[in-house]
């Protein structure tokens, strides 16, 4: 029989908004000093709907802050060879501070050329081979905005993680890996004892159960499921999935990949979906172009 917690949501779309409204106040100073305005830019190829949504809430969250924006929406038929030009021009533009290139891209694009395209110094997302080779090192380097959103609310509600185990489903480039070398860090958050699973691990509510810290984004709906979760565990929830549902107007709900209403009631903290890990993500990327139009890492 699992005992129940009294649990608290690790509320992100409550945190970003006043993470942001620290942002603003730091760009009224730095306007107000005769500084630079933050710009970042984004590209978009071809016409996928999350995506845009992804993109135009970006750029909204760079109007709420004071940064300058650029919105690039090239066509799905564009050549490989005429984004990476696209990519140059905007790496030797001194006034645009960041690049985000969003994801998908259409299959005749490599990811791995256009994310190494990009200048380390204006890869605010921090998929550069570059700064993933720093942040393994523990060198001043742009995180990836997830795991640093991540980071943050962690940090931000105090969540102790001084030799805890830190269980992380997922292995991905943008978000598992990263976490899992994060969270090991001699550094807080982090100090963790980390174990990485991902779909194919077997038994994998055998290392689930252990976790004190449990991170998840593999992106199957309902994947963690009651028990699954040990009592009094921090669950951080990163999957985000449209699911059909016919009681919604839309048509579909959006569901994480862990099963809300039956985990929540065992956890110490848990993230909801939507409203969890999403907004702190944008605060990241909002965070690292501010970093970045300072000049506060050297990429020399």
């Amino acid at each position: 029989m699992h005992t129940e917690n009294r649990f608290q949501v690790l509320d992100g779309k409550a945190l970003s908004e006043q993470l942001k409204n620290e942002i603003a106040e730091e760009v009224r100073e730095i306007k107000a000093k005769g500084g630079k305005t933050p710009h970042l830019a984004a590209i978009i190829v071809g016409n996928d709907p999350a995506s845009e949504t992804y993109v135009s809430s970006k750029i909204r969250s760079c109007e709420q802050v004071g940064f300058k924006s650029t919105h690039l929406h090239l066509d799905a038929a564009i050549t490989e060879e005429e984004l990476l030009k696209k990519i140059d021009e905007i790496n030797l533009n001194p006034d645009i501070d960041g690049l985000i290139v969003q994801l998908p891209l259409p299959k005749h694009i490599s990811v791995h050329k256009v994310t190494a395209r990009i200048s380390p110094s204006k890869d605010v997302d921090g998929f550069h081979p570059v700064n993933i080779g720093r942040m393994n090192k523990n060198l001043p380097s742009y995180i990836s905005a997830t795991p640093y959103g991540i980071l943050t609310l962690l940090e931000r509600y105090k969540i102790d993680t001084f030799g805890k185990h830190c269980v992380v489903v997922g292995r991905s480039n943008i978000v598992g890996s990263p976490m899992s070398i994060l969270m090991s860090g001699d550094r807080y958050p982090g100090n963790c004892t980390v174990t990485l699973c991902h779909r194919y691990t077997q038994d994998l509510a055998n290392y689930t159960r252990q976790a004190d810290i449990l991170i998840v984004a593999v992106g199957i709906p309902g994947l963690i499921t009651q028990d699954m979760v040990k009592p009094g565990a921090v669950v951080v929830d990163v999957g985000i999935t449209r699911v059909e549902d016919a009681t919604k107007k839309s048509g579909f709900s959006l569901k994480g990949d862990v099963e809300y209403d039956t985990v929540a009631p065992l956890c110490s903290y848990i993230t909801p979906v939507p409203g969890g890990v999403g907004p702190m993500t944008i605060y990241a990327l909002l965070r690292n172009t501010l970093i970045s139009s300072q000049k506060q890492i050297a990429f020399d």
